[in-house]
């Protein structure tokens, strides 16, 4: 507790690599690049399991190819959230697997209290904008829209809110002036690919402390 405000340290290290349940709806090409960085010994850790809210999801074809147990699991009856028995069967299925983490990577539904309280500050999310600014969807398009000029991506810890939650990392992105909605989160995306192990391999590092909405790192 400093200055009456609590220190939380979301991931005390334990032995071994981290292990990540990974939540998607679409192609999982973030799920790729974490699998990659592992691959490439710079993230210690393991995808233990991915669940999708989407059947035939290709982000189920990827973990498949990888040997990593995947499952469409089904969402209803909620078009947009995951609550209620819904929300049991993925956190069944998440601690049935050992995950110690939850990464969304596209998952396209608001994720309730149950999910959050079975991994506290364990869940976490990318979004591609330098939040608070543009939350919500298509942010590049709003980024694009609103005449910024600096677009970018975030990963972080998932609260109530939507895109709200402390933040771990950031990449800025530049937005030229004959971008498109396209050009300009193809190169978000690029960054996305690099933020997404950062923010993990801080997390796995133990060193990670979460102070009100601020979030840090200590010494080793």
């Amino acid at each position: 507790m400093i200055g009456g405000m609590e220190t939380i340290n979301p991931f005390p290290r334990g032995e071994g690599p981290l292990r990540i349940g990974v939540l998607g709806s679409g192609s999982g090409t973030n799920m790729q690049s974490i699998l990659d960085a592992i691959a490439a010994g710079s993230l210690d850790a393991r995808v233990v399991c991915v669940a999708a809210d989407v059947p035939g999801a290709k982000i189920l074809d990827r973990a498949r190819a990888a040997g990593i147990p995947a499952e469409y699991l089904d969402p209803a009856p909620w078009k947009t959230k995951l609550e209620g028995p819904a929300e049991a069967r993925y956190v069944e299925f998440l601690k049935s697997h050992g995950a110690e983490v939850v990464a969304l990577a596209g998952f396209m539904r608001i994720v309730k209290p149950g999910l959050l309280a079975a991994f506290p500050h364990r869940v976490l999310n990318i979004h591609p904008a330098l939040l608070p600014a543009f939350p919500g969807v298509a942010a590049w398009k709003q980024a694009l829209d609103h005449g910024a000029k600096v677009a970018g991506v975030t990963v972080h810890f998932v609260d109530a809110g939507t895109d709200t939650g402390p933040i771990i990392v950031q990449r800025a992105v530049p937005v030229l002036d004959d971008d498109t909605p396209e050009s300009l989160h193809a190169r978000i995306q690029v960054e996305e690919h690099k933020a997404y192990p950062e923010a993990l391999r801080l997390l796995g590092s133990g060193r990670l402390r979460i102070r009100g909405r601020r979030v840090f790192a200590v010494p080793s």
